[in-house]
């Protein structure tokens, strides 16, 4: 279902009157404003070059706003920056450590945070097990598909329990079948985590599946 955007959450993420400029004059989010509350999987739908994933870095605090505020749970997120928000991120490509196992890719936000090895080890487990890849602790990166690498980088976002998880385009990679299947394994994951997420696409069938709620992005707009 397509649905309109709305506004005053003050349990989850707001977006509020958010415009980003890559130049003084280009503005490529414009007067942006939604909300997801806590548990919500919100799709942000549209063509290549709408803004729709400059407007998901400038959350995560990639990018500067030239307007507007991103706030979590009522906190104005302006000048905090990323790895201080406890967000997670899932790209594309996935950016996989390939020197590391993939247990080591998925224990890495929990190095950075000084979990204990056990607790760590125990975590990884359970991730695996999640997302279909039991046993995988050891494998090598480089040997994994593109399905199986993009289920490594899921579960090294979602490790940390993230507040907040944003996806943008993290299925696009993949060939049809592989894509399709992904979504709706993507979907079941999302809600076993209850993660409150924001996934960027193109695509209407996986924002469909994927999302509770949709909003369309056009020419930098949320238009809802």
């Amino acid at each position: 279902m397509i649905a309109q955007a709305t506004t005053g959450a003050s349990t989850g993420l707001s977006v509020v009157d958010v415009s980003v400029a890559y130049r003084r004059d280009e503005l490529v989010v414009r007067d942006a404003s939604f909300d997801v509350p806590r548990g919500e999987v919100v799709a942000l739908l549209g063509p290549s070059g709408c803004g729709k994933s400059t407007l998901l870095r400038a959350i995560a605090g990639l990018e500067p706003l030239s307007t507007g505020s991103v706030s979590w749970a009522g906190d104005d997120l302006v000048g905090v920056p990323p790895h201080r928000r406890e967000f997670g991120l899932v790209f594309q490509d996935g950016q996989l450590f390939t020197h590391r196992s993939v247990g080591e890719n998925i224990a890495y936000g929990l190095r950075v945070k000084r979990w204990p090895r056990a607790e760590r080890d125990a975590r990884v487990a359970e991730l695996l097990d999640l997302v279909g890849l039991t046993g995988f602790t050891n494998r090598a990166v480089t040997e994994l598909s593109g399905g199986q690498r993009q289920r490594v980088a899921l579960a090294r976002a979602l490790a940390p329990s993230p507040r907040l998880l944003l996806l943008d385009e993290p299925l696009s990679a993949l060939d049809r079948e592989l894509r399709d299947r992904l979504a709706q394994e993507l979907a079941a994951l999302l809600r076993a985590t209850q993660t409150t997420a924001v996934l960027v696409t193109h695509d209407e069938g996986e924002a469909e599946t994927i999302a509770d709620r949709v909003l369309r992005m056009r020419d930098g707009r949320v238009a809802g």
